[in-house]
Order: structure tokens, then C-alpha cells, then sequence
């Protein structure tokens, strides 16, 4: 929500993304996340650029993965997403399979949790699919 709020707050694109050490975002989502304003639209974070906020790491042992090989999301300053279908966030803790659970970012830039459709103990996406990370 806040990645959205900042590109239309700001009427430019924001992007959320793990930033490796060269401040590239690439697609390790279990690490910290980084939230910044895309001021001059080239899709990474810049020296001219703020970062709005960081989302700790998550919890050694579980997985946090989005997509295939997405590195990013960007929210365009309408707050819909910029050039991606639908992705989900899978949170899957270690151990605890039937705990994992989903994020539907839609293309809509609106936010959808999963839920257990078919009362199985285990969150489906909204397509019916079991939520898992592999």
C-alpha cells in the first residue's frame, strides 16, 4: 500500500524491490524490501533518489518468493501496476507448511489475501491453486 499511495502521491512510478549491493533490485524477496520513487523512470534506485521505507528481512529458514524471476513491482502514478499481470507473494514459514499463505497483487495496484476456498486446512490463490513456495 505504501508503494501505491507514493506513486500516486507523488505522480510518478514507486517500485518495491529487494536492492542487492549494487542497489539493483533483483528477485531475492525473502530479503529487506526497499520502497523508493522512481524519479527519472529508468526502473532501479538512483543516488538522487529517496528511499520511502525498508521492510525487514523475513524470519532465516522461511521463504518469501513473487512471480517467476520478478525482481520488482511498480505502482504508475493511476496506482495501477506498470507493465506486469497479477503476481502473488507466497509466504510459506519453515516447517509449517499449512500455514503459508498469499498475497494477490492484482493489476489493478488493489491487494487480495488468500483464503482457504475449499476448507482443506490450506490457503488457495484466488484461482483455487494451494498456496507454496516451490
Amino acid at each position: 500500500l505504501i508503494t501505491r499511495n507514493s506513486a500516486i502521491n507523488s505522480g510518478q512510478k514507486a517500485i518495491i524491490c529487494p536492492l542487492d549491493n549494487s542497489l539493483q533490485c533483483t528477485s531475492q524477496w525473502h530479503k529487506e524490501l526497499s520502497i523508493f520513487v522512481d524519479i527519472n523512470d529508468n526502473k532501479k534506485f538512483d543516488a538522487n533518489e529517496k528511499i520511502i521505507r525498508i521492510k525487514e528481512e523475513i524470519d532465516l529458514g522461511d521463504k518469501l518468493v513473487y512471480g517467476k524471476g520478478r525482481n520488482k513491482i511498480t505502482y504508475k502514478p493511476t496506482g495501477h501496476l506498470s507493465g506486469l499481470a497479477n503476481g502473488t507473494f507466497r509466504y510459506c514459514p519453515q516447517d509449517h507448511e499449512k500455514m503459508s499463505r498469499g498475497i494477490v497483487v492484482a493489476r489493478s495496484g488493489r491487494l487480495y489475501q488468500s483464503t482457504d476456498i475449499d476448507d482443506d486446512g490450506i490457503d488457495e490463490n484466488r484461482g483455487g491453486k494451494d498456496i507454496n513456495c516451490d
